[in-house]
């Protein structure tokens, strides 16, 4: 009979960004070879959805190690999923998800292996793994410093995407992915920008390049509007959801040459550099000290380069965080379960809720 293996609670605070995080990190974990390596263990308390866990002020203003009952933090109706039997692994993303990971980590009584992704603001020695980019400037010995975000793709989203638009390999090889982001705490789309970012892409448009333009969540709706109003005019792509048809974001990252990214996405650019795509980097308006060092170390790669209007070629090794991640939790795994000496035909699989 095959083993489920470790049990993985994915925990998201709702934030799409620090989510997209933990469904990387828990997909690249779930990989065929890596899961065959710790299939042995046998987890309890499987979750095959993402845990989503929503903490209420005051509780999400205060330091993650100053709150007086983690539990009381969440509403009513999430408590109850906090309780025994806890997961094997527990992985979670951003700030207001840290002091539920400590929780997990304590109830458990240190059993349950807590990864966190994202600077926590509190103390490294709170988690068994703590995941954080470069930009951060964090250290210490159960700290894995990142290059941009952990992303990751399975072969069958690759596979699937492939095959649903196969029409849009392009043999030309002047295809673009563009992918804008929007306001954030730091960085504004502003009109300003938008205008510098549609002449340069005309220009590319009238140069020959097939260009395949996405929006985010965060992109101001009149800024959306100009670009789709304007790939309807140059006869590009142009998809911001549902009402576009089927998302294309993964055959578009698949099928092709080079990426135009805005500045203020972390997952964004690193999507874009887990495809090889050569990264070229648009300015909005704001900036801050991390994502300048996000950028830096970007460009330090090979990844990327700032947008100056021309597509340029050049090539790197696809960055790989995720995966990189993951086989480290993989080791701390097998330290703390060792394998048995197989024998007897047994076999193992992936569980389904790891697809």
């Amino acid at each position: 009979m095959a083993s489920l293996g470790p049990s993985i609670w994915a925990v998201s605070d709702g934030r799409a960004g620090n989510a997209a995080q933990v469904r990387a990190l828990t997909a690249a974990l779930g990989a065929t070879g890596r899961w065959l390596k710790i299939a042995h263990i046998a987890g309890a308390a499987h979750r095959q959805e993402p845990l989503v866990l929503t903490p209420r002020a005051p509780w999400r203003w205060l330091p993650a190690d100053r709150w007086p009952s983690p539990l009381q933090a969440l509403p009513k109706a999430q408590r109850a999923c906090l309780a025994a039997p806890w997961p094997t692994v527990w992985i979670a993303a951003g700030r207001r998800s840290a002091s539920l990971t400590k929780f997990a980590r304590e109830m458990s009584g240190g059993k349950t292996f807590t990864v966190q992704i994202l600077d926590p603001y509190i103390a490294p020695s709170n988690f068994d793994l703590l995941v954080v980019p470069e930009h951060d400037a964090l250290s210490g010995p159960n700290v894995v410093r990142t290059v941009g975000s952990p992303s990751y793709f399975t072969p069958e989203a690759l596979e699937e995407a492939a095959q649903a638009f196969a029409d849009l390999a392009d043999e030309t090889r002047r295809s673009a992915i563009v992918i804008l982001g929007g306001d954030s705490r730091v960085h504004t789309f502003t009109n300003a920008a938008a205008d510098r970012l549609e002449g340069q892409m005309r220009e590319l448009a009238a140069d020959g390049w097939r260009l395949r333009i996405t929006t985010s969540r965060r992109t101001p709706v009149p800024i959306a509007a100009r670009f789709r109003q304007m790939a309807g005019n140059l006869g590009a792509s142009f998809w911001a959801g549902p009402q576009d048809g089927p998302n294309p974001y993964v055959a578009w990252l698949l099928f092709s040459n080079a990426a135009i990214v805005t500045e203020d996405s972390a997952n964004m650019l690193s999507d874009a550099a887990w495809h090889g795509l050569p990264v070229h980097i648009a300015k909005l308006e704001g900036r801050a000290d991390k994502f300048d060092r996000l950028h830096e170390s970007l460009m330090q790669r090979g990844v990327a380069r700032w947008f100056t209007g021309q597509i340029e070629q050049w090539s790197y090794e696809p960055l790989r965080e995720a995966e990189r991640v993951a086989d480290l939790v993989v080791e701390n795994l097998l330290e703390r379960y060792p394998p048995p000496a197989f024998g007897g035909g047994a076999s193992v699989t992936a569980p389904d809720w790891l697809d």
